[in-house]
Order: C-alpha cells, then structure tokens, then sequence
C-alpha cells in the first residue's frame, strides 16, 4: 500500500511517499481503507513544530523525537471503509463507512490503517462524503471542547471568535450559533462572506477593525488562532467574561490560575481529547444540516507535499482534505 513516511524534521519536502506492507487487524482491530484524510495545523506542529508557541518547543521535541520523529507517519483524521475486521470485534463489519481519528500515533495519511474497534471510531452518516467526515474528527471535535464544554456557551451570550474562517474557527462559529448565542467572527476581508454564510451574526474585517476597542462587551472571546492575548481582549470582556485560548503562551498559563484565584473575568485554555460520542453528534449535527465542513482545497495523496505547504502559510479557509481513495 501507499503511505507517507516522515523521517525528520524541515521543510514539507522530507515527507516520502512509499510502498509498505498493507496492516492486518490484531483482533481487537478493524482495517479501514481511508477514503479521505485531512492536513491540519497539528501535523504541522508534530512534523516540524511550525505553530507551537516558543516555549512549548523544546517539551514536543521531547515528546516527538529530540532529533528525528519518534512517529514517522501524520495523519489525524480519516474517513474510510471498513475492509476486515478482528475475530473480537462486534461493533463493525466489512463494508462499513466509518470516520474517526487513530489516537494516539496518527498515521492517517496512508492508504490503509488499523484501529482499535474502541477506538476514537464511529459510522459516516449517509449523507456526508468522504471529505465532508474527514474533517470532523480533530477540527470540529477541538470547536465543540472550546464551545461547549470548555466555554459551556449558552443560548443569549455574546460571543467572539477570533480567527473564525480557520479549522476551528469555522466550526466553532457554527457550534456557538447552535446553542444559542450571539456570534460576532472576525476574519480577514476575503473571508467575511464565508464567514457571514456559517451563521455569524457580526463579522469583523480585522484589517479595517480593532475588534478589542469599543463595543458592546462579551461573555466568552475565543481565540481559534493564537494571534492575540487576554491582555489586548480583557477590556473587550464583561466583568465576569471568559477568554479561552487554543494555543496557551506562558503568560496564559498563569492568568489562567491567577483568574481563577481572583474571580470576574477568566482565562481557559485545554487540549480536546477525542471521543467517539463527540464524533456522533457532531456527525448527526453535520448530517441533520447543522454543521458544514469548509473545505479550501482538495489534493491526492501523491501531493501532499504541497498540502502541507499551503496550510504552513497560515491562510488556509476552514480545512485542506487529502483525496486518498476513489
């Protein structure tokens, strides 16, 4: 079978397309022919730490490999057909659409690959194609830890989302919108309609607007991006608002525990675990009409190289999908 091999860090062009020996599933196990994959900022940070804050750099070396990868195949997120299936399996059978993401070694980007059967796993609903499912299972899944759970939006809030027309942020845009609240995006030019189209009730073009000067205040501000602060937004928050951060800086960190010592306005920052419950609500959301994948761009597996590239350049609109399988 294909697979992408990933053997040291630098730029995209380390990563190898090769053929290796198609996996058989242990008995606990289900192969999955992958019929679409995805290119996420994670990848990227565990290929070559491309959006890891400065002070995280040196605990991921040590957890990815001080100086080649400890993991030599990427890939988070898949959606696929069920192929063969372990003598103790009971949840799937050959033929299956599933989508899921392989936790915790990735390896997603290959034609085949074997998951435990309770594993972060679940049916594909009938009405989403490959690529649609595909980029559930990380982006969507982070969107619903940080609107539901981890912020516990609720219906009449004001919400924020900054960087609304990335991964996360598309979804989250349309998560806060279901459960109820105020949804003001911010965005760059090019992406307000896009934004605007997912449900949000304001967009602010970032290039034309301080979203943290003036206004009505806000009950939670997310930052889907890691491109501002608690310090820059915590004007732009209610007296007991909550700023929750995707990519926690040291300085996070502490406001974090000091807010949480002094009360009124907070800090949160987290790390979305997958769940295969989560992936079946987010998959009867997205199949009841709810929740849309925003796919930018679309490349073969033989071109991967360049979808690493593409999302390495930090402009990428919702999600980049990986073709894998016709």
């Amino acid at each position: 079978m294909k697979a992408i091999l990933h053997t040291a860090y630098g730029p995209p062009d380390e990563l190898q397309l090769i053929e290796v020996e198609k996996p058989v599933p242990q008995d606990d196990q289900v192969l999955i022919k992958i019929h679409a994959t995805t290119v996420t900022s994670s990848d990227c940070n565990v290929r070559n730490l491309t959006f890891a804050p400065t002070w995280s750099l040196l605990p991921m070396r040590l957890q990815f490999g001080v100086s080649k990868p400890k993991n030599e195949r990427l890939g988070i997120d898949l959606a696929g057909e069920v192929e063969a299936v372990g003598k103790d399996v009971s949840r799937f059978r050959p033929g299956d659409p599933v989508f899921g993401r392989p936790d915790p070694a990735l390896g997603a980007h290959a034609e085949y690959i074997c998951i435990a059967e309770q594993g972060v796993l679940a049916s594909k609903p009938a009405g989403l194609t490959w690529e649609e499912a595909a980029c559930l299972p990380q982006m969507a899944n982070t969107a619903l830890y940080f609107v539901r759970d981890l912020g516990q939006i609720q219906a009449g809030q004001r919400v924020l989302i900054n960087g609304a027309s990335g991964g996360i942020g598309t979804f989250a845009v349309q998560l806060a919108k279901y459960y109820g609240a105020h949804v003001t995006g911010v965005c760059s030019t090019t992406n307000l309609d896009m934004v605007k189209s997912l449900g949000a009730d304001r967009v602010i073009d970032y290039t034309q607007e301080d979203f943290t000067q003036g206004g009505e205040p806000y009950d939670v501000i997310l930052d889907a991006v890691g491109k501002t602060s608690y310090s820059r937004c915590r004007a732009a928050l209610k007296p007991e608002g909550l700023y929750l951060a995707t990519l926690p800086t040291i300085a996070i960190v502490w406001q974090t525990i000091w807010t949480s010592l002094v009360g009124g306005k907070r800090v949160k920052f987290g790390d979305a675990k997958g769940k295969t419950e989560n992936l079946v609500f987010l998959g009867e959301l997205a199949e009841a009409g709810k929740l849309r994948s925003v796919i930018d761009r679309r490349y073969p597996l033989e071109q991967i190289v360049e979808a690493f590239r593409y999302v390495e350049t930090g402009h990428k609109k919702g999600n980049v999908v990986v073709t894998v399988a016709a």
